[in-house]
């Protein structure tokens, strides 16, 4: 596993011996950078992940199977659907992993299976925990113990798009949540404000960027969820280096609250999805989004940017419906 800095000394340590063959256990933001990175080494990677796509929780289904596709264009081998079931090791070393599907051979072998938060002391100091099992705490991270605040990784957050509370250990909600609990528990006074669920990764030559809810987020949790999805060019289309950007633009029918946005492009093109995660934090409306006045020239997006004409086509599905 991967979690502190001997670890990653111990995984470089292993290339340096030779290893040829990688298996990456787990298809989540951690088990897809690594992959990345083992394959840059020259290494024969195989993915196993036991949900049917990689990117599972991440992305709706389109965008997943456009990840794995990633995946298998630039060399690394995705299993998807196998159960781990143990590992195979000799003299000391890993030889192979055992899933239900057959043996994977490996000189290496790196689980990325998820985050759980580490809530024992908690527990034990009589702190509760939220439904997601992670600590529950006030927005100003306080928990139901009043000399005991929690903050990062081990702490719910609340959803500014669902109103639900959630467990997204998330490199910029951890570093907040760590500030406002300080800032209180040294005497001061400031508040968390959720999240959005806010995320950017990249595979190979593929960006990823998500934010909000997802169109399947959305019909779980019962919302009359609609998306729209757009194909064009991340600028002006006439460039000799337009790249092609995809975009899924989802808002509720009958209120037209804008519920999430995700993005497929190449480079920082998907960055747009932060102009989406600005308006879900103050509960904004899809049509905001379509009456946005975005930068434009050429060298950087059309007339009318993926996002305004992804938002125009979403009004108009919702309004006809």
């Amino acid at each position: 596993m991967l979690s502190e800095i001997p670890d990653a000394q111990a995984i470089e340590a292993t290339l340096q011996s030779g290893a040829k063959r990688a298996v990456v256990i787990g298809g989540g933001y951690i088990g897809l950078e690594l992959a990345e990175a083992l394959h840059s080494r020259g290494l024969k990677v195989v993915l196993l992940e036991s949900a049917p796509q990689p990117a599972g929780r991440m992305l709706d289904a389109l965008y997943r199977a456009e990840v794995g596709a990633e995946l298998e264009r630039g060399g690394i081998e995705v299993r998807t659907g196998v159960k781990v079931e143990g590992l195979h090791v000799r003299a000391g070393r890993v030889t192979g992993v055992q899933t239900d599907a057959g043996t994977v051979r490996a000189d290496l072998v790196i689980v990325a299976v998820g985050v759980r938060p580490r809530v024992e002391l908690a527990q034990l100091a009589g702190v509760r925990l939220g439904r997601t099992g992670a600590i529950t705490t006030d927005a100003r991270m306080q928990t139901n113990v009043p000399a005991i605040w929690a903050a990062g990784d081990n702490a719910e957050s609340l959803h500014r798009v669902s109103r639900r509370r959630v467990h997204l250990p998330l490199g910029l909600g951890a570093n907040r949540m760590g500030r406002v609990g300080g800032v209180n528990m040294a005497g001061g006074d400031a508040k968390f404000p959720g999240v959005v669920g806010s995320a950017v990764f990249r595979v190979l030559g593929l960006s990823v960027a998500r934010t909000g809810l997802t169109h399947e987020e959305s019909l779980a949790l019962g919302l009359d969820a609609v998306s729209a999805d757009i194909t064009s060019t991340d600028h002006a289309g006439y460039f000799h280096d337009a790249r092609p950007i995809q975009v899924r633009l989802t808002a509720e029918r009958g209120t037209g609250r804008l519920l999430g946005a995700q993005l497929l492009g190449q480079g920082d093109a998907v960055k747009r999805v932060d102009v989406v995660a600005a308006l879900l934090h103050g509960r904004g409306k899809l049509q905001a989004l379509a009456e946005m006045d975005l930068a434009y020239a050429p060298p950087f997006s059309g007339v009318w940017d993926v996002l305004l004409v992804a938002a125009g086509r979403l009004s108009r599905e919702i309004a006809s419906a």
